[in-house]
């Protein structure tokens, strides 16, 4: 695929060319390089955010412009390097309005090692979750965001530069989330 943000006097400003990746089920790939090389274009273009000039993308064989946008970005759980928790409870950011089983929430939570905390809270999975999790620490919306990935259980994990803002203590604990969130899946991984 080829790729441009931007059309410039003398034609497209690429920020992608040629690429040509398959990633086969199961496998986890690294995207690795400096930033502006690419790798969080990438991600951008597989959840469909922009559309490829040049070639295409395909998901089982299917092009993705021809997927439902819905169908197509619940196949995926994406953790970013900056989390972002919605308004409402811990709960409804750990299940994003699907209809999930409480002890499937509160397992996912107890796995990434999330549940010690949550378990202190005084109103513990319904505390409200304030304006971008600000009543959290940068660790605590980082073991959510893996939290709520273990509960959508998507067919591929993506995680851009997921663990760079945290203490080595909180690292620790995501080191063993990411063990089992990677277990058996397919996953894309971005980092510098």
């Amino acid at each position: 695929v080829d790729f441009a943000y931007k059309e410039g006097k003398a034609g497209p400003d690429w920020v992608l060319q040629a690429i040509d990746l398959k990633i086969q089920p199961g496998e986890k790939v690294a995207l690795v390089g400096p930033t502006g090389s690419g790798k969080t274009t990438i991600l951008k273009l597989l959840n469909r955010l922009y559309d490829v000039q040049k070639g295409s993308i395909t998901y089982d064989g299917v092009d993705l412009k021809e997927l439902n946008l819905e169908q197509l970005r619940r196949r995926f759980a994406v953790v970013l390097q900056d989390v972002y928790l919605f308004s409402g409870s811990i709960r409804d950011n750990l299940k994003l309005a699907a209809d999930v089983p409480e002890d499937k929430i509160q397992e996912a939570a107890k796995i990434v090692q999330a549940a010690d905390f949550i378990g202190k809270l005084p109103e513990g999975y319904d505390t409200e979750v304030k304006e971008l999790g600000a009543n959290f620490s940068a660790g605590e919306r980082q073991l959510l965001a893996f939290a709520r990935a273990l509960v959508l259980d998507p067919d591929i994990l993506v995680l851009d530069e997921a663990t760079s803002n945290v203490d080595s203590e909180t690292e620790a604990r995501l080191q063993h989330a990411l063990d089992v969130l990677l277990e058996g899946g397919t996953a894309l991984i971005v980092a510098h």
